[in-house]
């Protein structure tokens, strides 16, 4: 019997890892499969078409008011995916939100900086607000949302002045009304107090395309930032845990709401869909309903379920 069940876990422990492993192929697949969203087109630069991938909730009707949530996918500014944020867009929509999936241009497909990728975030979020009536959207209930580069775009649209496309209504805001940020690049610059690799820190210049201190959401953190939450593990070697640490503190400071979750043992990209038996997808999503809820966003308790559904199945 000792055998048989032995046999049975190695049998489900090798479908989780197949599993896992489709998903992060899937996650880097591009064009994205964005199954039950819609797609608008948001920003037209040259030949590029960048598009967000709309859920909308049951029920949805174009005259709602319904929070939404703009998500940044991750990749070093350099490559990545919309569909990473599938599994969140899905669940979110169920909550009542209109949950969107947001494309941007990048280094390997567009030959870009990150400057350019901070345009666009703007950009996308300038556009649900300008079409917050169609989209039947709360222009004053727009959540900017990512993970490690795109966690630093949701939080680039959150507390830096300009960078706008010129040709844009400088009138309607680009700036989100909170933020969830999963393991962010929120320091690019030195700070006093944290050790960084300054090996890494002088390259990235030129992956940025500007100066690092005037990309970077640390120090540009003033009164009337977003309430925001972050989600680290303490164990990336990507984003140094310290560095959250010390945005979160800075933001603390200047008077702003946010909180700070973290996670032994997790290192970077801990959160996403398809990592392990999904255990931190369900325990940071689970952390950022609550948090949705605290703002007014969302109403009752998570009704996500542990272990977490089938994409299909949201």
């Amino acid at each position: 019997m000792r055998t048989v069940a032995f046999l049975i876990a190695i049998a489900v422990l090798q479908a989780s890892q197949v599993a896992a492993q489709e998903a992060e192929r899937q996650n880097r697949a591009y064009p994205p499969d964005m199954p039950g969203a819609k797609a608008e087109t948001y920003k037209t630069v040259g030949d590029t078409r960048l598009k967000l991938y709309v859920f909308e909730p049951d029920g949805w009707k174009a005259s709602d008011k319904r929070p939404a949530i703009v998500c940044f996918f991750g990749g070093g500014w350099t490559s990545g995916s919309p569909r990473q944020f599938l599994p969140q867009c899905k669940y979110l929509a169920t909550r009542g939100m209109v949950a969107i999936a947001a494309d941007y241009r990048v280094a390997s497909r567009n030959q870009v900086k990150a400057v350019d990728c901070v345009k666009d975030a703007k950009s996308a979020i300038r556009f649900v607000r300008t079409s917050a009536a169609r989209l039947g959207v709360d222009p004053n209930r727009i959540v900017a949302a990512g993970g490690s580069a795109g966690g630093h775009l949701a939080a680039a649209c959150g507390t830096l002045a300009g960078f706008d496309e010129p040709n844009e209504d400088a009138s309607i805001s680009s700036r989100p009304n909170a933020m969830l940020l999963f393991n962010p690049a929120v320091v690019l610059a030195a700070i006093e107090g944290v050790d960084l690799d300054l090996r890494r820190m002088a390259t990235l210049a030129d992956r940025l395309g500007t100066n690092p201190r005037d990309l970077s959401p640390y120090h540009h953190i003033s009164a009337g930032v977003p309430p925001t939450a972050i989600f680290h593990g303490k164990a990336d070697q990507v984003v140094p845990y310290a560095t959250v640490v010390a945005f979160a503190k800075a933001m603390k400071d200047a008077g702003n709401t946010c909180e700070l979750f973290s996670y032994d043992g997790e290192g970077h990209g801990f959160f996403n869909y398809g990592r392990g038996r999904n255990e931190m997808f369900v325990a940071t999503l689970k952390e950022a309903d609550k948090f949705l809820a605290q703002l007014g966003y969302l109403e009752g308790e998570a009704t996500l379920e542990d272990p977490a559904p089938d994409v299909g199945d949201l």
